[in-house]
């Protein structure tokens, strides 16, 4: 049996690995992990569907940051009990709120949401003190 021969490689034989992903190094390029890491880490920011962004606009409601942020974190805490759909009150507003991907659906006056029946929600977060 013959014995395998090693030899050293040198610095030119070396080639790059055509399969490393360039791109991960880019800036504006986000690498998985990053996307993992948000994924798994809680978040109480929300997101305006287009729809809900339409609904705002049309019927006048204006939230600002400090209550968006407070919704947020009680839609983060609906999330940790399991609830996924939720209807937030709030003195001069209700917004359905899918905590499952932290996104307003949909958003009206409390006049409108006193008129109404919510289905397919199974929590409800009321914020009337603001």
């Amino acid at each position: 049996m013959d014995k395998p021969i090693f030899r050293p490689i040198q610095a030119e034989q070396v080639r790059p690995n055509p399969y490393r992903s360039v791109k991960a190094n880019r800036p504006g390029i986000t690498s998985f992990s990053k996307h993992l890491q948000k994924a798994l880490s809680p978040s109480e920011e929300l997101t305006l569907s287009k729809h809900a962004k339409e609904r705002l606009n049309q019927r006048g409601i204006h939230i600002n940051q400090e209550r968006w942020l407070k919704i947020g974190a009680k839609v983060q805490q609906a999330k940790d009990m399991g609830i996924n759909d939720s209807l937030v009150l709030l003195k001069d507003a209700a917004l359905i709120v899918s905590a499952k991907n932290n996104t307003v659906i949909t958003a009206m006056n409390r006049q409108e949401a006193s008129e109404q029946i919510f289905t397919n929600i199974n929590g409800t977060i009321v914020l009337d003190s603001d």
